[in-house]
């Protein structure tokens, strides 16, 4: 018999499988956090190994402006922006609802400003320094790439976006498709089947 809380995706809007929090632990060289996670939820019982490179691999965000966490996820993303760039304006933003309520839990049990919405609450005006993401690839391609326009399109004309992807779910063909876009892409690092890209604005 099929297991519906496997079966449910992570970027549904509103998770229907039963809450059933538990605490994830976050450790890098220079944060560490307790994180409240819950089913329903991207990578619930641990920070996914690929979000985990992209946060000791990625270059030091930028010290101010706007900085996204695209598809946040819990917050691990958001809130190491937000410990590292406390003179930034970190945004977090996920379809999924109780996603953006554990991030938002867990940015204020940190004492950390960022600011949590559903990606059409960002102001249309808002545009980004950086972007750090893990995104969503089982989606599918067709919904990747437009969830990729949508937001590459709002880099500041020096900004750059870092997505961490999997080699076999499509690192390279994806590189590819940016790079056909009008995107200069760097691979910034390629370890334990991941590769770190960056994106810089067109």
């Amino acid at each position: 018999m099929a297991n519906p809380e496997r079966e449910e995706h992570y970027f549904s809007d509103a998770p229907t499988v039963a809450s059933s929090p538990v605490k994830v632990t976050l450790a890098l060289p220079d944060v560490r956090f307790e994180l409240l996670s819950d089913r329903g939820v991207f990578s619930a019982a641990h920070v996914d190994p690929g979000t985990k490179l992209l946060l000791l691999e990625a270059p030091a965000p930028p010290s101010s402006g706007s900085l996204l966490d695209l598809g946040c996820g819990y917050g691990p993303v958001a809130l190491t922006l937000a410990s590292r760039s406390p003179g930034a304006t970190v945004w977090a933003i996920d379809v999924n609802e109780r996603a953006r309520d554990l991030t938002s839990a867990n940015a204020a049990a940190a004492g950390l400003a960022v600011r949590v919405v559903a990606p059409g609450d960002v102001p249309d005006h808002e545009r980004f320094a950086v972007i750090w993401s893990n995104p969503p690839i089982r989606i599918g391609k067709t919904a990747l790439h437009e969830l990729l326009v949508t937001w590459l399109d709002r880099l500041e004309p020096s900004g750059h976006a870092y997505l961490v992807v999997q080699k076999h779910l499509g690192a390279d063909s994806l590189a590819a498709w940016l790079v056909g876009r009008g995107h200069v892409v760097r691979r910034v690092r390629s370890r334990m089947g991941y590769r770190i890209l960056e994106v810089a604005a067109r």
